[in-house]
């Protein structure tokens, strides 16, 4: 199966949401489901997982006009996990940001 966590979602907003709550955002494989993904996290950090929320984003539509003509493109689909640890425990990786 493909790699299932992509990379850390480090925005200003999941920063916001980290101190406040215990939650941390990953960017994950579109084709992942919760289960998977809460089995990744749990094996790749030793934390155990109460939630796991996903987000799919599609992608947008963007265009441009130059002198030659018009040229339009697409950014990338994407999905986003948000994950709830349980009370008393922390990712290492988000504490350095």
């Amino acid at each position: 199966m493909n790699q299932i966590l992509v990379r850390p979602l480090i925005t200003e907003k999941m920063t916001n949401i980290n101190a406040d709550l215990v939650k941390y955002g990953f960017l994950v494989n579109p084709n992942a489901n919760k289960i998977q993904i809460k089995q990744a996290i749990e094996k790749k950090f030793e934390v155990h997982v109460i939630e796991v929320r996903t987000i799919n984003h599609p992608g947008k539509i963007k265009s441009q006009f130059r002198k030659s003509g018009k040229f339009e493109g697409k950014t990338p689909k994407f999905k986003k996990a948000i994950v709830t640890l349980k009370k008393g425990e922390k990712i290492e990786l988000f504490e350095k940001v």
